[in-house]
């Protein structure tokens, strides 16, 4: 493990190797590794797993050159580290690595929290926090989770992302009944109302409960009817964290456009384009035409422009302006034709993840979506 000479993937499993049973006379060169910033990421990474019982190593982790070591996921493993190692001086930082987005930096966070409550108790460390930060709200209703307590009154969170753990977090589908009556603001009964189908299952029930509510939704200027429910059926329900749990509820609960055949698509496209003398190339799709990936669109080639086929529905467009022909083949074989202003509607609080942002996407991104 200590010799550079051998290539980091055979290093690292080593190191995995070692826990439980390091020779002490190794310790100072496997801490030597970990603190050599020329060294491989996925070793130090694992080594400090290995070495998270060595006090030793809080000065070095709490030195200030340590903020500008942080690629590949160095910063999350030092503060993971310094609260399994019992500093309480990283709690913050450790409650906002834990609410990250990301599932690695929220499992380093959850680790590091969990050192200090192991080692000071959850009372402390709550108090430490306090709650005027949401990542700090979100810690107290994970700790209330553990202790069995209940969390429904974070369904009211004014942050969105507390809102999401609480929900997700609810255990208890007749304490959420009653929350439906006593919750502070429209929202609030929205995610209640999620958080019960989610322990129930009963899509019935939650119906009734959203005509209770009056329907509640995200209206989107310029989104009509059947672009709507393409979108909200292919992304409601799996909709990042910050989301408006108003679109959650109306893919759980609003009739879904008929599934379409995507292969049927795809030969009415090329036949209309083909009867419209325009030669079009065999449809290819958006994963092979990327080399990598997978989406919701195929690709077919006319001369030297590139039309767009959406898998979400019959919606078409091009990369670059179309020929008018192209449009209107299509247009003719039902294909409803996204131009340049349809395209750019941005569906309001629609949190999508899309190469690396989870943010509200356009229109023509979500029905020709792409990613690696």
């Amino acid at each position: 493990m200590a010799d550079p000479g051998h290539p980091w993937w055979r290093r690292r499993p080593c190191v995995i190797a070692l826990t439980g049973r390091v020779p002490e006379r190794y310790v100072p060169g496997l801490i030597a590794c970990v603190q050599d910033p020329g060294d491989t990421p996925e070793v130090r990474r694992a080594l400090l797993d290995l070495l998270a019982d060595r006090t030793e190593l809080l000065p070095w982790l709490r030195h200030e050159d340590r903020a500008s070591d942080t690629l590949y996921g160095m910063g999350a493993a030092f503060l993971k580290t310094r609260g399994l190692l019992g500093d309480r001086s990283a709690a913050r930082e450790l409650a906002t690595l834990a609410a990250s987005p990301g599932r690695r930096d929220r499992d380093a966070g959850d680790a590091g929290l969990d050192g200090l409550v192991d080692r000071y108790g959850a009372d402390a460390i709550l108090a430490q926090l306090g709650e005027e930060r949401p990542e700090d709200r979100e810690f107290r209703v994970w700790m209330r989770y553990r202790a069995d307590e209940d969390v429904t009154y974070a369904l009211a969170d004014p942050d969105r992302r507390v809102a999401y753990a609480a929900q997700s977090l609810a255990t208890d589908a007749d304490r959420l009944r009653a929350y439906l009556d006593e919750a502070p603001t429209t929202e609030a009964q929205v995610w209640a109302a999620y958080a019960l189908y989610r322990l129930t299952e009963d899509r019935a029930e939650a119906q009734a409960v959203y005509e209770r509510l009056g329907h509640p939704r995200v209206e989107v200027e310029g989104l009509d009817e059947e672009l709507r429910r393409a979108i909200v059926h292919e992304y409601g329900l799996g909709c990042q964290r910050a989301s408006d749990p108003r679109w959650r509820i109306e893919a759980v609960c609003a009739e879904p456009p008929a599934r379409p055949d995507v292969e049927d698509l795809l030969r009415r496209a090329t036949a209309a384009l083909a009867v419209a003398g325009l030669e079009p190339k065999p449809p290819v799709s958006c994963g092979e035409d990327n080399q990598q990936g997978d989406g919701t669109y195929y690709v077919i080639e006319v001369g030297g422009d590139r039309l767009l086929i959406s898998t979400l529905g019959p919606f078409a467009t091009a990369e670059e302006d179309a020929p008018d022909a192209a449009c209107r083949a299509l247009e003719s074989a039902g294909f409803g034709w996204i131009d340049g202003e349809t395209g750019a509607i941005r569906v309001t609080d629609l949190c999508v993840y899309h190469f690396g942002g989870r943010n509200p996407l356009t229109v023509d991104t979500l029905l020709f979506y792409w990613q690696d």
